[in-house]
């Protein structure tokens, strides 16, 4: 099963300040959309409480160190193994990891694939970074740029990586 993440930052790596995304930029939600449908997602406990609900259309399953923690619409894990192990049952071809940053730190090393938007945007106290991804290990396989708009005040590029 390919294990991948998806992930918008601004400059420096910046992907939170305060539990939140600190833009707005409606074709990265489309993107996201799009990416992660009908595939299961992994999430941190505070990713899932800033988002305030499950992700329709998709197996939603929270990493959380409370093994009784418990939400609708979503499956309270310990570990990401668990979340593995019961897609497998399915046969599902990729999982995908949604956030936050710790999860991003935890799993980096097991990731085969990244989605990642780079968004042209200076973000000061911010508090949550995407982890250095050492680019020499990855290959870009699709990449598209865009820019600013009416709908989306930052320029931005699209980037999928496969691992080495």
């Amino acid at each position: 099963m390919l294990i991948s993440m998806i992930a918008a930052m601004a400059n420096n790596r910046v992907i939170g300040r305060g539990n939140q995304m600190p833009w707005y930029l409606p074709a990265d939600l489309k993107h996201f959309k799009q990416t992660t449908l009908g595939k299961p997602i992994v999430m941190g406990r505070k990713t899932y409480e800033s988002i305030g609900r499950a992700l329709p259309g998709r197996h939603n399953y929270v990493l959380t160190r409370d093994s009784h923690w418990q939400s609708d619409g979503v499956i309270a894990i310990t570990a990401l193994q668990q979340a593995i192990e019961l897609e497998q049952l399915n046969e599902t071809e990729e999982l995908v990891i949604i956030g936050g940053g710790e999860l991003y730190r935890l799993f980096l090393p097991f990731a085969q694939r990244l989605y990642l938007t780079f968004i042209d945007l200076n973000v000061g106290d911010a508090d949550t970074f995407f982890p250095d991804y050492e680019p020499d290990q990855w290959q870009v396989s699709v990449e598209s740029a865009h820019q600013a708009d009416e709908h989306n005040p930052y320029n931005y590029r699209f980037v999928q990586f496969e691992r080495r």
